[in-house]
Parts: C-alpha cells; sequence; structure tokens
C-alpha cells in the first residue's frame, strides 16, 4: 500500500515524502511531535474558539515551517510520519494555502 505525505505551499512543487521504508509512529507520540512543534513555532489556533483540532495542528505545523523547514530532510521526514500517524491515514495531501488536509 502507497505511503506518503505531500505538501504544498504556494508557487512551489508539491513537496513529497515517502514512508514506505519509514518506521510508522505511534498516534500519542505523533500528537506529542505535533504539539511540540505547535509550541515551539508560536503556532496560533486557525478557529476563533481556540480549539486545536489534530488536522488544523498538522497545517498550521506544515505553514509555520514553510518550504524552508522541509529541506531539512530528518524534520520534513518526522513531520511526514507524525501526520500520517496523527491522522490516521497512509497517504496525506496538506494544502497549506487553502489551510486544508486532503486523503
Amino acid at each position: 500500500m502507497r505511503s506518503e505525505v505531500t505538501v504544498t505551499f504556494k508557487d512551489t512543487a508539491p513537496l513529497r515524502m515517502d514512508l514506505e521504508k519509514a518506521e510508522p509512529m505511534s498516534a500519542e507520540a505523533a500528537r506529542a511531535w505535533l504539539d511540540r512543534q505547535f509550541t515551539e513555532m508560536g503556532c496560533e489556533p486557525l478557529r476563533p474558539t481556540g480549539k486545536v483540532l489534530t488536522a488544523d495542528k498538522v497545517v498550521v505545523v506544515a505553514q509555520a515551517a514553510g518550504p524552508s523547514k522541509f529541506t531539512d530532510a530528518g524534520w520534513a521526514g518526522e513531520f511526514a510520519r507524525a501526520a500520517s500517524a496523527a491522522l490516521g491515514k497512509p497517504v496525506v495531501h496538506v494544502d497549506v494555502p487553502a489551510l486544508s488536509i486532503g486523503y
């Protein structure tokens, strides 16, 4: 089964991270990794209520990281593993300009 995470930024080619040979991350570890990144990058909730859904967290962390952070293969791999595990999907597309996630 195909397993990858794709992140799209405005005016750049989509960034694809293949997870076929990557060791899976547990959902709990994935949420913890995303929480740390969310806090370290000073991210803000998308919703005015302040509630942060897991999908929102994935999008906001990708947005805060920007294309330059994804040039770090180690960080990009961890992001991909965390996004896939936290969302429970083997194929994830993060569309940063649209602030959306597709499966």
